[in-house]
């Protein structure tokens, strides 16, 4: 498959901005300097493939916005450690937990909001539409946050143990992998019901104008 460069929008370097606006505040005196350079090793992976796709594969400005706002969730983690986020006090006093929950919060974004350009990039990729298009997305986040949990795993037992246990954030939770992992799941069976939901719709409304013009 040839694939062809395409243009940068405006609407492309705006959210480039953004998450470049809140990296190097991020990257501003981080709490735990390790944990931070820990966390943005994803970052340092992740944006360039996200911009090698946005120039050679099409995808709408509705992924690229889910992609970046899921990274300035994970990169306002890396700043404070997940596990110390203020935001994520909030949510526990929200629902009575015993522990910061902006993890949760993010795990469970992830899927919500990746499941979408991964279907897109699949669809797009291997041409392939119908259940699968919803289905593999899915099984594509739940593997994605396996590897994840198992290279942090990995991570934790080479450094510092300090840096590798707020690297971790299981907070003492012994099934925080599998928690994180089913959360992750949960948002992308979420995200691909909506939209399968709106593609039905839509398909409803087309029958419709076409049975009114026949």
């Amino acid at each position: 498959m040839k694939l062809k460069k395409l243009h940068v929008t405006g609407y492309h370097v705006s959210l480039m901005a953004a998450f470049v606006a809140v990296w190097v505040w991020a990257a501003i005196k981080p709490k735990y300097p390790d944990d931070w350079l820990l966390e943005n090793y994803l970052v340092f992976v992740f944006v360039p493939v996200f911009l090698l796709l946005a120039r050679y594969f099409r995808l709408s400005n509705l992924s690229c916005t889910l992609m970046t706002v899921f990274m300035l969730m994970h990169v306002v983690g890396s700043h404070y450690t997940y596990a110390e986020v203020p935001f994520g006090y909030t949510l526990q006093d929200w629902f009575g937990s015993e522990r910061n929950m902006y993890d949760r919060l993010v795990h469970f974004s992830y899927g919500l909001l990746m499941a979408y350009p991964l279907r897109e990039l699949f669809m797009r990729v291997a041409k392939i539409g119908g259940v699968w298009s919803y289905g593999f997305p899915l099984v594509l986040v739940l593997a994605f946050s396996a590897v994840y949990e198992i290279i942090e795993w990995v991570v934790a037992e080479w450094v510092d143990p300090e840096a590798g246990l707020a690297f971790l954030g299981a907070q003492g939770d012994v099934w925080d992998a599998q928690k994180d992992m089913a959360l992750a799941g949960i948002g992308a069976a979420i995200a691909m019901l909506m939209v399968a939901l709106i593609h039905w719709r839509r398909g409803l409304a087309l029958q419709s104008v076409k049975a009114k013009l026949n």
